[in-house]
């Protein structure tokens, strides 16, 4: 039984590869993907080009272009696009108690999270005047929840649920449809439960478009969260600016620290869990034991023949996956700081001892009984993390996310006659003397004739 992962021995071998260049824009696409790009375009086109198409038609043409790319690319004609609170409804049948009753305990563990970020507005009152902030919530916000190759459910509660604690005013959602012309029960379950206000028929690079466009059925909002596919991911970061984004939360990626005292069953589960998602995510572990990078091989080979997307997993243990030998845990912390995962799972014997040598990581999950995989579902922090290396800047999506401050600034005739003299100096060393006017006429009104 071969393994479907590479293992390299030498630390700066497998340091190159870890650390290599993986730029969305022009990322090679999975043989399945070029092939479905080419059957909708009729041409080999990068990931960027589609989307750039894509959202230009959805730009122009708004609801048409939406049904064109659902039919196309979905295999769906729709008339409508939007869910109906009947079809709501009727997804509580579809899905097992069991399921229902599961998501409605990851929301509240996922409520009860993010309750705690309190964010509150001040102002401080001095003699010279009032300076403080007011924190308002976002008026409307778009959450993609993925469905392509699977529903995620779970995905748009881990965004919809922080937005309605900070107090958003509408969650309009979107979830490619099925064969049957509707969203997955799963997945309407969960708008559900979330409070969504609205949920459209829509997918990939077309549904981020219509979010932050605003078509003739989909209305326009002011930031668009959620992950999604290289599609998803690249259609995000065109629109930012037109609306905000969370961040390009891209292909899932995990990397694993582990000493030899770890588990080797449980290192092969937590990277195939990741490898399951898409061809394109990245499953990594570095230990500082060849026997275990060896048994985890081995165990990879075993485990992934047992599972349903072993295809997918496969291919993205060989495109992607890697076990690296490393001479020491500071080394490995060394690589995962540079690398910048989005989660980062440490299997040692002391995993705490280490926790503060993290500087760059979406999410760390700490020992053995923190697989990843809890995270995702029902520990309580958002599961939509940054990827790609964007952890070095930016965090999971959190209540800030659905935030904005309001400075204010309210100073009487001390407070100006106190910071007036030399913001009119800064003004006028920036040849900025209207500035300076408009501080000098107020200044020269306070004096005594």
């Amino acid at each position: 039984m071969v393994s479907p992962i590479r293992i390299f021995l030498d630390e700066e071998e497998g340091r190159r590869f870890v650390l290599r260049p993986r730029d969305l824009e022009t990322a090679e696409l999975s043989p399945g993907m070029r092939a479905g790009v080419q059957r909708v375009f009729g041409a080999d086109l990068t990931a960027d080009e589609v989307v750039r198409r894509i959202l230009a038609d959805v730009r122009q043409q708004g609801d048409a272009a939406l049904r064109h790319y659902t039919l196309a690319i979905d295999g769906v004609a729709l008339e409508r696009l939007e869910v109906t609170a009947e079809e709501l409804d009727a997804a509580f049948a579809a899905v097992p108690t069991a399921t229902v009753e599961a998501l409605r305990y990851s929301a509240e563990r996922i409520r009860r999270f993010h309750e705690r970020q309190h964010v509150d507005s001040w102002i401080d009152f001095q003699p010279e005047g009032a300076l403080g902030q007011i924190i308002r919530p976002l008026d409307r916000v778009g959450v993609y929840a993925p469905g392509g190759t699977a529903p995620y459910p779970s995905s748009l509660l881990m965004v919809a649920v922080p937005a309605a604690v900070a107090g958003v005013g509408e969650v309009i959602v979107c979830a490619p449809p099925e064969r049957n012309g509707r969203i997955a029960p799963v997945t309407a379950v969960a708008a559900r439960i979330a409070g969504a206000s609205r949920v459209f028929k829509l997918g990939g690079a077309q549904a981020i478009g219509a979010m932050a466009y605003g078509t003739e059925s989909v209305p326009k909002v002011d930031k668009v969260l959620g992950p999604g596919n290289i599609f998803v991911v690249l259609a995000k970061r065109q629109v930012y600016g037109t609306v905000a984004i969370d961040a390009l939360p891209g292909p899932t990626e995990t990397l694993l620290i582990a000493d030899d005292g770890a588990d080797p069953r449980l290192c092969a589960a937590d990277m195939l869990a990741q490898a399951e998602h898409d061809p394109m995510a990245s499953a990594i572990l570095l230990t500082t034991s060849v026997p275990l990078a060896a048994e985890v091989s081995t165990e990879l080979a075993v485990q992934v023949e047992r599972l349903e997307r072993a295809a997918i997993a496969r291919e993205s243990l060989e495109r992607n996956g890697a076990i690296v030998v490393v001479e020491t845990l500071e080394a490995a912390f060394d690589i995962a700081n540079e690398y910048a995962p989005e989660h980062l799972c440490l299997l040692l014997r002391q995993p705490w001892d280490w926790v503060n040598q993290v500087r760059h990581a979406g999410g760390i999950f700490v020992g053995e009984h923190s697989p990843e995989v809890a995270g995702d579902y029902t520990a309580g922090p958002s599961h939509v993390m940054p990827t790609g290396r964007t952890a070095r800047f930016s965090s999971p999506v959190n209540v800030l996310d659905f935030l904005k401050v309001i400075s204010v600034i309210g100073l009487n005739e001390r407070g100006l006659a106190q910071v007036g003299p030399p913001a009119m100096e800064v003004a006028r060393a920036e040849g900025l003397t209207a500035h300076a006017a408009a501080i000098e006429k107020r200044l020269e009104r306070q004096r005594p004739d």
